[in-house]
């Protein structure tokens, strides 16, 4: 009993470290990404294979992690895991076409408009339905993000196709990740490890060209700096940490609370911005941040308001037989020995 209320006692402990693990290192991505790609500072405009980079980096941690027995490797069809990392590779070159094809404001919007994708994906592949409350914090968590970072707004038909392929596929990854865990009853880290190698090796061959397309210059031409080297190995540490915390806070919630409570690194980044490199902090960005965050509070009660629901409406006790169990009590019945019986009462 003692073991029982101590793992209740870790249980959210660790949950909040899941989070806190992402928030911290989602943006600190962010930050050093920031300060590698952009034109004051090391311009380092390769954004496919810097992502190939880091789930390589992902797949040597798992493979160093099953060899010393730190954790157990997992089978998982490889026809799931493919697929799982076609839909993943989709969906991180896809976004980079988004954001070059279309606005920073238009880009911001398709990200914005993920949560009710996810949310109507998983009504459709697992019949989930949401309360009233839960679908009034998403919206009002859509448009204090939106408020606060969507600005000019144009749109075309390539970077429309682009913004529509990058959420579906973003979405159906993320869904997969929570299904796969369930279905295989794998581990979070165990499900990384095995589409980590697959996807830095696509990214590593393909990712290249996918950035020439993108910037018009190969990787072969860029010069490194001791520098840039660095911000490459902080990113890929950092990145180490963002992936296995989003396997390990899907596995444990949903891709829509993961959708939710991520767009924290939103207002994490734009305070970071403002203190830090000096950007422009409004009043519509400091309201549109406020009715994020009260947005992701009233989603949390409500999650946990819906839970409530659903453990009261589920019976605690089974107080009538299938007609299974029947079936196979008669069958026992028919078979049971008449000494067995006779033995039986004695023993009473």
């Amino acid at each position: 009993m003692e073991k029982t209320e101590s793992e209740k006692k870790q249980s959210p402990v660790s949950d909040v470290g899941a989070w806190a693990m992402n928030v911290v290192s989602s943006v600190g991505i962010i930050m050093a990404n920031k300060q590698l790609m952009s034109s004051s500072g090391f311009g380092f405009s390769f954004a496919t294979t810097l992502t190939g980079f880091h789930f390589a980096l992902t797949a040597i941690v798992g493979m160093v992690s099953n060899a010393t027995g730190l954790s157990a490797p997992k089978q998982i069809p490889l026809w799931e895991l493919l697929w799982f990392s076609i839909v993943a590779n989709v969906s991180i070159a896809a976004m980079n076409f988004s954001l070059m094809l279309n606005s920073v404001g238009f880009y911001q919007i398709s990200k914005l408009s993920m949560i009710p994708v996810v949310c109507v994906l998983e009504w459709i592949l697992h019949s989930k339905h949401y309360s009233r409350e839960v679908k009034a914090s998403v919206m009002v968590v859509v448009v204090g993000v939106g408020i606060c970072t969507v600005t000019d707004v144009k749109v075309n038909a390539k970077g429309f196709i682009c913004a529509c392929t990058a959420v579906f596929s973003t979405s159906l990854q993320q869904i997969s990740i929570g299904s796969l865990q369930k279905k295989y009853s794998v581990g979070s880290f165990e499900l990384l490890s095995k589409t980590a190698p697959i996807q830095a090796l696509s990214l590593l061959i393909f990712g290249p060209f996918v950035d020439y397309f993108l910037s018009g210059n190969f990787i072969t031409t860029y010069k490194m700096t001791y520098g840039a080297i660095f911000c490459i190995l902080l990113s890929c540490a950092l990145a180490v940490f963002c992936n296995i915390s989003q396997y390990l806070c899907i596995g444990r919630f949903s891709a829509t609370s993961f959708q939710v409570l991520g767009h924290m690194k939103t207002v994490c980044v734009l305070t970071l911005g403002w203190l830090l490199f000096d950007s422009e902090m409004t009043f519509k960005n400091i309201a549109g941040m406020v009715l994020a965050i009260v947005g992701m509070v009233i989603y949390s009660w409500a999650v946990d308001l819906e839970k409530q629901r659903n453990s009261k409406s589920t019976p605690h006790g089974k107080h009538s037989m299938t007609e299974e169990e029947i079936k196979l009590l008669k069958e026992g019945i028919e078979h049971i020995d008449l000494k067995d019986v006779e033995l039986a009462e004695t023993k009473v």
